[in-house]
């Protein structure tokens, strides 16, 4: 057996570069709250630069907060300004975080857990550059138990 371990290691070490040097199609962004508070004057911006445009991209929220978040759900602004245009578009999502009999509906890790969650289906983007704002407009203000909040595009149907 100890003649096959430089091998195997070789072997190893052969498909760990192999998976580590693919290119990832997909851009993610976050921001993190100050103080774990998501304060409604508090808009965190995301830009992206598309190059690709022979595949749709899905989008999504991304999101983190702590167990002791107070609610099932987030209503957000998603902004969205994409190539030659001149204003942004409002797209405004109740963003569903927990249901009472599955509860938190996102990956946990101890009492943090991270939410990514669609919005619509797959689209075809122009090439350029896009922006994205994220705005909490929940009564809460600030919104505590928010850690990160962000955009993540993903290419899909390679």
């Amino acid at each position: 057996m100890k003649k096959y371990l430089p091998v195997l290691s070789g072997l190893a070490l052969l498909a760990v570069c192999l998976t580590s040097c693919q290119t990832v199609d997909l851009y993610e962004k976050w921001a993190t709250m100050p103080k774990q508070e998501w304060k409604s004057n508090f808009i965190p911006s995301f830009k992206f630069t598309i190059k690709d445009t022979t595949v749709p991209y899905q989008l999504y929220v991304v999101l983190r907060h702590t167990q002791q978040y107070n609610y099932n759900n987030i209503y957000v602004n998603v902004w969205a300004k994409g190539p030659q245009q001149d204003s942004a578009v409002n797209i405004q999502q109740d963003l569903l975080l927990a249901t009472n009999e599955k509860g938190w509906l996102g990956q946990g890790m101890d009492d943090i857990y991270s939410h990514m969650i669609k919005l619509g289906d797959p689209i075809l983007l122009k090439a350029g550059d896009y922006e994205f704002k994220l705005e909490q407009i929940m009564r809460e203000d600030p919104l505590k138990h928010v850690l990160d909040a962000g955009i993540r595009i993903e290419k899909t149907g390679m």
